[in-house]
């Protein structure tokens, strides 16, 4: 399977994200959307499934939860918006990942791509995409493409949207 992983699009829908996202089996927004027809824009390409961010307002939370658990082609999924990171996670949610790790573990909020195995978690793969919008500290936009297959993540696609193809210039 092809997953699509982004997250921090504030309200704006990256006129790249079309190429990066073609022929993807399902996107992962990790929150903050902002306006909820990215939802729609992005549900164009494949199945969507979102988390709620802090600047998500009620219509955007209405068609999203806090956390999604799933399983993707075998692998175990836990998607949040703030979780912090491996080296300081956010409080309590080292606990609840102690108690019940998923396979892969994405979140958002912090702008900063960030990928590592955590050994100390089963080997949990972390992944925060960083930013797709505009809004934020970031200077790169980024979102992820994920390549799994039989129950493992055999790739990771770091894609930066104003340098992709179809980027608006």
């Amino acid at each position: 399977m092809l997953v699509g992983i982004l997250s921090d699009t504030h309200g704006y829908y990256h006129p790249a994200l079309d190429e990066v996202l073609a022929g993807v089996d399902l996107i992962l927004h990790a929150g903050d959307v902002g306006d909820p027809l990215i939802l729609d824009r992005l549900a164009m390409h494949a199945p969507v499934r979102a988390v709620w961010g802090n600047i998500d307002a009620r219509e955007t939370r209405a068609r999203t939860t806090e956390h999604v658990r799933l399983t993707i082609d075998g692998l175990g999924f836990w998607m949040t918006h703030i979780a912090g990171h491996p080296a300081r996670w956010q409080r309590g949610m080292e606990q609840a990942l102690r108690r019940d790790p998923p396979d892969i573990f994405v979140c958002g909020h912090s702008h900063i791509l960030r990928i590592e195995r955590v050994p100390a978690l089963g080997n949990m793969l972390f992944i925060n995409p960083g930013a797709a919008g505009r809004q934020g500290l970031h200077r790169e936009k980024t979102c992820i493409r994920l390549h799994t297959q039989g129950a493992k993540a055999v790739a990771v696609d770091v894609v930066s949207l104003d340098k992709s193809p179809g980027a608006a210039r």
